[in-house]
């Protein structure tokens, strides 16, 4: 670690996984954000969380915590002993929501703890720890390099290309007040498929790459069909069904389920004159099904995690007051 170099900062986008067809090889990077100030300590371990997300949550402050654990891997790939840690957190994206919490999470401390030791280890390096820990690479890639990661991982190696959002692009995303497990979303599903619709998953998000390469947005609403997983969890989301079907007909351009869910994703024409129409549809359908949610308007993040240094010097603040300035 150089001696310069008091501690990191970082701040890392929120993930939307699968768009639709796109399982666990889609991913959008997202305008809500993790912050992680990682530093040296000399005598023992501490964690600060901060913010309504983490604070409170009865999260480890221990070295059992995630971010302790995804560090010292870094540590130990680059040959270098840094066992005690002061970690301090503070998060917009809400945890078990379907948004990337785990993965902006991890993706954080990879790049923290790389930056602390001086950046020993390669972008590519960092994409690969996170994909073998995530075991996809959908929300970590999007985490890592902003904009639309199309990946695979094929448990040995991840590969990625980034794609860049369409400018007129916007998200509008509708977050349930209950929590939804990502092992509970995956265990509905089944453990076989049948060709018909394994051809019409690799159809449809051949079609929405194409179409967000492209800037086709009208393609948008029909290529973001599944019949992989979304059926499935339908059951374990009230409302769901129904703002699949006819969200587009309310100013989406396109819906689906962020992640393993409950939190509802639509893409939206920045330009349209139907976002409150379809904010309202959310809260309505949601309502009718007897669930309370909040919804954000949010824009795709282009440039992944934000990196500052710390050094004596650096302007003095408290964690809380500097994380804004990212």
């Amino acid at each position: 670690m150089s001696k310069h170099i008091e501690g990191v900062r970082v701040r890392v986008p929120a993930s939307t996984a699968n768009l639709g067809p796109g399982f666990d090889s889609l991913g959008l990077a997202l305008s809500l954000y993790t912050w992680i100030e990682m530093r040296a300590a000399k005598d023992r371990t501490e964690f600060h969380y901060y913010g309504e997300q983490l604070a409170d949550k009865g999260l480890p402050t221990d070295k059992t915590n995630l971010v302790y654990k995804v560090a010292q891997q870094v540590f130990r790939k680059a040959g270098v002993n840094v066992p005690e840690l002061e970690v301090s957190m503070y998060s917009d994206v809400p945890l078990t929501r379907g948004l990337g919490s785990s993965a902006s999470t991890i993706v954080g401390a990879l790049t923290a703890a790389n930056a602390l030791i001086g950046s020993p280890l390669s972008t590519d390096d960092l994409f690969q720890m996170a994909s073998a820990m995530e075991k996809h690479p959908d929300n970590v890639g999007a985490s890592l390099f902003g904009g639309l990661a199309v990946a695979f991982w094929d448990g040995e190696r991840a590969e990625c290309i980034k794609v860049e959002p369409h400018p007129r692009l916007e998200a509008l995303v509708a977050i349930p007040r209950f929590q939804l497990s990502t092992e509970k979303a995956r265990n509905v599903l089944p453990k076989e498929l049948s060709m018909k619709d394994a051809v019409f998953n690799v159809g449809h998000s051949n079609v929405l790459v194409a179409a967000l390469c492209t800037g086709r947005l009208e393609m948008i609403r029909h290529a973001m069909q599944d019949a992989l997983h979304q059926p499935y969890r339908a059951s374990l989301v009230p409302g769901m069904a129904e703002i699949l079907r006819d969200a587009p007909e309310h100013g989406a351009l396109g819906i689906a389920l962020s992640g393993a869910g409950p939190t509802m994703f639509a893409l939206v024409d920045r330009e349209s004159g139907r976002k409150e129409e379809l904010e309202q549809f959310l809260h309505k359908s949601f309502g009718a099904a007897g669930i309370e949610a909040d919804t954000l308007w949010l824009m795709p993040d282009r440039e992944g995690p934000q990196l500052t240094l710390l050094t004596p010097e650096s302007p003095s603040g408290t964690f809380i007051e500097n994380i804004k300035e990212l």
